[in-house]
């Protein structure tokens, strides 16, 4: 068995950082956790990926084509659904190895996780690969400043949910540049009743549909995040174990047991 995270989130949320802090947590404990780049419009990030999907294509390579002329978010979408058509190239590149947890992190467009099929022929070719896989859908959290914000981003999450069809850990990022004033707002965030959150806001053009969405959202009731600090190992630690409970990281160990001599027969006294 093999397990892996499919990180998503929209532009800027901190997914890199994330899989950064995640990989590091794992040395901490002397468990080895690698990361994968599929991001072709991926400028820098902290880790050393296990291997970067700009090895394969780039978003400048389909930008800068002379027939395709496509636009950045055009070419991320060209370049996703050119992995897609290559899956063997990363069937080689993550190879064979049993028990390996890796987390693909993965671009900041949300279409390809709300409406398109990209993303579902990527997760079943790694479900084919043997991998227990969960889905990390990072917001953040400074859209909580924003009741109507928060709902946009609660509702890109669920419409992640229906299309990708995995487990499902929504994250409240960035916590660590929350105000004071925010932090005591985030209980009512963490298990959201939309229709409350809205009462305070004021009435525009958008106000009728914007109750309406809340309203959809706590029909499903399926939405609720998890605080994540990145400053803080306990919260670190507090998601890690989440999400390996999710994918059952480590319920297939051997339990180990020990040999113990048979105790000897004590000699009958004459």
């Amino acid at each position: 068995m093999r397990y892996g995270q499919i990180v998503i989130g929209p532009a800027g949320s901190g997914k890199s950082t994330y899989c950064s802090a995640m990989q590091r947590h794992a040395a901490n404990d002397r468990r080895t956790v690698d990361v994968v780049n599929l991001d072709p419009a991926a400028e820098h990030f902290d880790y050393e990926p296990l291997f970067d999907i700009r090895d394969l294509i780039t978003v400048d390579d389909a930008m800068e084509d002379k027939e395709l002329k496509y636009g950045p978010n055009g070419g991320l979408v060209f370049c996703m659904e050119f992995l897609t058509e290559n899956l063997p190239w990363l069937e080689e590149q993550l190879g064979d190895v049993d028990n390996d947890y890796i987390i693909f992190d993965c671009p900041g467009q949300l279409e390809l996780y709300t409406h398109m099929t990209i993303m579902r022929d990527l997760i079943k070719c790694l479900q084919n690969l043997n991998f227990h896989l969960c889905v990390v859908f990072i917001i953040d959290s400074q859209f909580i400043v924003d009741p109507s914000k928060f709902l946009s981003g609660t509702m890109a999450a669920l419409t992640a949910m229906i299309n990708l069809e995995l487990p499902h850990v929504n994250i409240l990022g960035k916590m660590d540049l929350l105000s004071k004033t925010a932090r005591k707002q985030l209980d009512k965030y963490l298990e959201p009743d939309p229709l409350e959150l809205l009462m305070d806001e004021e009435e525009d053009e958008y106000s009728n549909l914007t109750q309406t969405l809340g309203k959809v959202i706590d029909d499903y009731s399926l939405v609720r995040f998890l605080p994540l600090n990145m400053k803080d190992e306990e919260s670190i630690a507090d998601v890690k174990m989440t999400i390996d409970n999710i994918i059952q990281y480590g319920e297939e160990e051997d339990v180990r047991t020990r040999d113990f001599d048979e105790p000897e027969e004590e000699e009958n006294e004459p």
